[in-house]
């Protein structure tokens, strides 16, 4: 397993051991039990599988390489380096500067880049226009693009089936940065269309059997096709890709719905289905599988209440949050700091886009004859400092509390 240099203030000296100790009694990952650290008043059940992935590390080691490899030059990221704000607002600190935001919107004009500066491709990638733009300009960007290795793997399948005359059907969020840049690329080489759930899946199906008129498909899904797609003759061959954060039994909810579809539309025998629907398999990547995984095992142990922490924005902690909200109270948060207090934590509504301010949010849902149980996690992008920081604020509200070294010593034997 490679290991990467990354600064050592986004370990912990808490949740980096722990994480090391489940690997080493879990190499083949088959275990997905969260950890129990028992503080006796509080105790808390942390997710077998979360925090930075394969991808995000060697992101974040290349940006902070980029940084020590060429002092006094002017150094950009297309975007924001991962969906983390603690990470994107480090290297803000020491002089990156974004030349678009999450959206795509330009920050900076192209012309005021030169040839003599650094530009980091995010861990998302970027579309091929934006690869010929920084072409043009005469800059290297090869040399720092930390585009992860499992979205090149849905570029690639998108690719493959592309070259087999099907469509691409995309599962994503439009407007995300790794979205774009696969429609991007997917569109090189195949027909493509992006639907965000289940719900545009259905309407797409109508188009797939004639029930809706040409003309509507391309006011319904303005901004999510490829130039000159014509439903009629595209849509008769298709396979399903995803955005790599996605929830898995969401895509293959999609796969599976449009396949009946087509199954259905042109009376396919099993043997037949190849024929109008590729069979692409899941293209999430391993970590988003994982943590998913661990949500799920997590979620089967009782407790007050979760607290799931990332970046606002991030899509993969997003989906981890709806999976904890089907079950109990569930506080979304980006650091410690948003703990305010042992009454009041400021935390992410997931559906109306807002922070909000929650009183009493560990006695309202604790029993008081018994100890106050926490299911921890947090996305793909989140530094195991964040969750230590949180972690050790709320043991810090129980005066009682065992020392956490007794408690990580108890652990390991």
């Amino acid at each position: 397993m490679k290991s990467f240099d990354i600064p050592e203030y986004y370990r912990s000296s808490i949740i980096t051991p722990l994480k090391e100790f489940r690997r080493k009694r879990d190499k083949l990952k088959r275990d997905f039990t969260p950890t129990l650290l028992d503080f006796g008043p509080i105790r808390f059940f942390i997710a077998r599988h979360f925090g930075f992935c394969y991808g995000v590390e060697n992101a974040v080691e290349i940006a902070y390489k980029a940084i020590a490899e060429n002092p006094g030059k002017r150094i950009f990221l297309l975007s924001e380096m991962i969906h983390n704000p603690d990470v994107n607002a480090d290297l803000q600190d020491r002089g990156v500067r974004f030349i678009m935001d999450t959206t795509g919107k330009q920050l900076l004009p192209w012309s005021d880049l030169t040839p003599d500066d650094v530009v980091i491709i995010p861990a998302f990638g970027t579309t091929l226009e934006t690869q010929h733009q920084l072409s043009s300009i005469g800059l290297d960007i090869e040399k720092y693009d930390t585009t992860c290795p499992f979205v090149e793997k849905v570029w690639n399948k998108a690719g493959q089936i592309g070259q087999k005359n099907y469509t691409v059907v995309v599962h994503g969020k439009p407007s995300h940065e790794e979205t774009r840049a696969t429609f991007s690329h997917s569109k090189e080489s195949a027909p493509t269309v992006v639907v965000k759930d289940m719900s545009q899946a259905q309407r797409l199906a109508k188009y797939i059997t004639g029930e809706l008129p040409v003309d509507q498909f391309y006011i319904e899904f303005a901004g999510q096709f490829s130039e000159g797609f014509n439903p009629t003759r595209d849509l008769e061959r298709i396979g399903v890709v995803n955005q790599t954060t996605m929830l898995a039994s969401d895509t293959q909810g999609i796969a599976d719905y449009l396949k009946q579809v087509m199954i259905r539309k042109y009376a396919l025998q099993p043997e037949q289905v190849e024929a109008h629907f590729a069979n692409t398999r899941d293209t999430l990547c391993y970590a988003t599988n994982d943590n998913q995984d661990a949500t799920y095992a997590l979620l089967t142990y009782p407790a007050d209440f979760a607290i799931v922490a990332g970046g606002y924005n991030s899509s993969n902690t997003s989906h981890i949050v709806e999976l904890c909200e089907q079950k109990l109270p569930t506080y979304f948060i980006e650091s410690e700091q948003k703990i305010l207090s042992q009454s009041l934590i400021r935390h992410f509504n997931n559906h109306t886009k807002q922070e909000v301010v929650t009183e009493n949010f560990i006695t309202k849902h604790s029993q008081s004859a018994q100890p106050t149980t926490v299911l921890l996690t947090c996305g793909a992008s989140c530094p195991d400092a964040v969750v230590e920081g949180i972690l050790l604020k709320l043991v810090g509200f129980f005066p009682n509390a065992r020392p956490v070294q007794e408690v990580m010593d108890e652990l390991v034997q």
